[in-house]
């Protein structure tokens, strides 16, 4: 039998305020520790055609096969290579899931409503459009990350139809 929504509803409060914070070119994001299933190193990926620059191809995670997005690519940030302390942060977002490659991963910071600002005043920047929300900790800033935005409507079909094929 399925879980009980009160178990869930639970389960959601209780990670309301958490972030896993990452690192991209010296600033610093956080993604939302409901969406994160799990932290891997780099593993080998194969390339997809027609599908932006940032998403960088596909890997074969124990049988499932996930897109995998490079994070400074999808924010117009410059390309590194990548080293030992890159890895990926997989994600399910709604029925999808997505490996984001990050230049390292910091911690998990639980932020009070207080200190986070819905909806900040950014510029009109494109990448602007996947900032959800910022967090404030001590003397520094996280940009929380809007998961929901991350891949559009026709990358996701696209990565649909490449995986049924395989």
């Amino acid at each position: 039998m399925g879980r009980d929504i009160t178990e869930e509803i639970d389960q959601e409060d209780e990670h309301q305020g958490m972030y896993l914070t990452f690192e991209l070119a010296n600033e610093y994001y956080g993604v939302w520790i409901g969406y994160v299933t799990e932290i891997i190193g780099i593993l080998p990926f194969t390339e997809v055609p027609e599908l932006p620059d940032y998403v960088r191809g596909i890997f074969n995670l124990r049988g499932r096969i996930i897109p995998l997005m490079d994070m400074r690519l999808r924010f117009q940030k410059e390309f590194v290579e990548y080293d030992e302390r890159s890895c990926v942060i997989v994600i399910d977002v709604e029925e999808n899931t997505v490996g984001l490659i990050v230049d390292s991963v910091s911690e998990v910071i639980s932020f009070e409503d207080a200190d986070v600002i819905q909806q900040p005043m950014l510029s009109s920047g494109i990448s602007n459009q996947f900032i959800k929300s910022i967090g404030k900790v001590k003397n520094e800033v996280k940009l929380l990350i809007d998961c929901d935005k991350l891949l559009s409507n026709q990358e996701i079909e696209i990565l649909e139809n490449e995986k049924e094929e395989d």
